[in-house]
């Protein structure tokens, strides 16, 4: 856990291309395991494009931890390949040192990654809303959180929510003890704990946060700030890859698609199916939390949401500039939604009705 306190935003260290390949060659060399090895090569034997991947711990990865778990790439020629982390600080620094091919990350993340220069392009979605502000006995809106300790991930979607929501209400986000934490079951148990006086966190633990503190109440579900449907994590690529392979990236938006087909026609057998091993968490809370946080791919409905969130970020200081329209490319996604009609036309959630 690291803290931030007085009036001015400390913002995270500026990364050169330099400094994330350092980086990133470092943490790869920590966490790379001969099974990955031995992945690559049954890979190449069955003749798959194998496309290393990473991600984060919230239920918005579910749609990536099924594509995983059941193989849906593999039909289209992709071996779907985790590269392990265990903090979000390490997701981010390996795909944007380019360790990784494709990553499931907070959008904020992204706008973090193409602000420092990364080569990276979001090219779908992968879980809509779950981002929850919640208060410890007393605190009920924004005025109270003034002095009051709030936990979080810096430069994370969970920081640009209580950022916005304490923004909207005309209380300086500077008023509030901002304190960062490096891994979802550390901020959960410091709010449960009593460490902190409020936390913003995503599902399932928001769930589990707002259970096991007596007195806890919901400051902010996202709803009332952005409207049903706003992003929290997306699937971004390195734009190597999406020129030179560009079908095993639809291979694998078409597996998180078929993922969120899955999810949706049975709930149940995708959470069994991730309990214990990504989610840390008993199964009947991960089904309580996974109502309100659901895997959603298609959103182009939210491109005007990353813009106006880099809006934010910029105000907080954490990037310089406002995200491009460059760095948001659907192309492939579009070509996946035209090629796998009837997939797509079953789906519950998308833009397109």
């Amino acid at each position: 856990m690291c803290t931030r306190n007085g009036t001015t935003y400390k913002k995270i260290q500026e990364i050169s291309r330099r400094g994330l390949l350092k980086t990133g060659a470092a943490a790869a060399a920590t966490f790379a395991i001969p099974a990955s090895l031995m992945s690559s090569i049954e890979a190449k034997a069955a003749g798959l494009t194998r496309i290393k991947a990473t991600h984060g711990g919230g239920l918005c990865n579910l749609g990536i931890f099924i594509a995983k778990e059941r193989k849906l790439a593999e039909k289209d020629g992709v071996d779907l390949d985790f590269v392990v982390t265990p903090t979000t600080t390490d997701v981010v620094t390996l795909f944007g040192a380019g360790m990784v091919d494709v990553s499931v990350i907070p959008y904020s993340n992204f706008i973090n990654l193409v602000d420092a220069g990364a080569p990276v392009q979001l090219v779908a979605g992968a879980g809509v809303e779950g981002c929850i502000l919640i208060g410890s006995d007393g605190i009920k809106n924004a005025k109270d959180l003034k002095g009051k300790s709030l936990g979080t991930f810096q430069a994370d979607t969970l920081e640009v929510m209580p950022y916005d929501y304490m923004t909207a209400a005309g209380v300086p986000f500077a008023d509030a003890n901002i304190k960062y934490f490096n891994s979802s079951p550390e901020l959960a148990a410091a709010f449960i704990n009593g460490a902190i006086d409020a936390v913003s966190h995503i599902q399932p633990y928001a769930l589990q946060c707002l259970q096991e503190r007596s007195g806890a109440t919901i400051l902010t579900d996202g709803l009332d700030l952005y409207g049903k449907g706003y992003s929290d994590c997306v699937l971004a690529a390195r734009t190597p890859l999406l020129e030179e392979k560009p079908e095993a990236v639809k291979a694998v938006i078409k597996a998180m698609m078929t993922a969120q087909l899955m999810t949706e026609q049975d709930t149940l057998s995708t959470l069994e199916e991730t309990v214990g091993k990504y989610y840390k968490t008993s199964l009947e809370s991960l089904k309580l939390a996974q109502s309100s946080q659901p895997v959603m791919i298609d959103q182009r409905n939210n491109t005007k949401f990353f813009y106006d969130r880099s809006v934010s970020m910029q105000k907080m200081g954490y990037v310089k500039n406002t995200l491009p329209s460059k760095a948001i490319n659907w192309n492939l996604l579009e070509e996946v939604i035209a090629e796998n009609g009837d997939l797509y036309g079953k789906l519950d959630l998308k833009t397109a009705a």
